[in-house]
């Protein structure tokens, strides 16, 4: 049975449960360049339902995948604009075992203004306090030096490479540097992530 999942409210964003009524949204926020080299998804696995299925199919791939209980997506709305910038979920969620994944998309014209860290806050404090996870991971792309950097400002625990993880929509092969969280490390990363959002808000 699905987690039902609710609300998260930060200064910038609300994640909202993932719902058919985003797709529009995501679709003008995440859409490539014409030539493709503006892009989003060159590193991302969703790559390949979203270049076969376009974001409709993308979307409704991630409700399956929330009915299977695997996934709990999260549509990031920012709180100005009343518009989806991107999604964020939970994925490989294995609560008996107290682990989640967590992965995130944003639009090329809303990073780099503090969503995403609002977003992984948020979605951490879920995942700590609320599922009572004692772990959260992540897999990034080694060749995403932007989503590596990003996500050991905020702390993250690099564990090492699983070399050769997936073949990408480009024929590509893909190597998963594997990052974490334990629940005893979350006090310090919330603070981390505390700082790096009022530096957003300063600059």
């Amino acid at each position: 049975m699905p987690l039902i999942a609710s609300n998260m409210i930060g200064e910038r964003l609300r994640l909202e449960p993932l719902h058919e009524r985003h797709i529009a949204g995501l679709d003008a926020a995440c859409a490539e360049s014409a030539d493709g080299l503006a892009t989003i998804w060159r590193y991302l696995l969703d790559c390949r339902v979203y270049r076969d299925k376009g974001m409709a199919g993308l979307v409704r791939e991630l409700l399956a995948r929330q009915a299977g209980g695997t996934d709990m997506p999260f549509a990031m709305v920012d709180r100005q604009l009343e518009c989806p910038v991107g999604v964020t979920r939970f994925m490989e969620m294995d609560l008996a075992h107290g682990v989640v994944e967590i992965g995130t998309w944003i639009g090329l014209a809303y990073q780099r203004e503090g969503r995403n860290p609002e977003s992984k806050r948020l979605m951490l404090r879920h995942a700590f306090c609320v599922l009572r996870a004692m772990r959260v991971q992540f897999k990034i792309d080694t060749r995403n030096v932007q989503s590596l950097q990003a996500v050991e400002r905020m702390g993250a625990v690099r564990e090492g490479v699983i070399r050769n993880h997936a073949i990408m929509a480009d024929g590509s092969v893909r190597s998963s540097a594997l990052y974490s969280i334990l629940a005893e490390d979350w006090p310090a990363v919330d603070s981390r992530l505390a700082r790096l959002l009022r530096h957003h808000v300063a600059a």
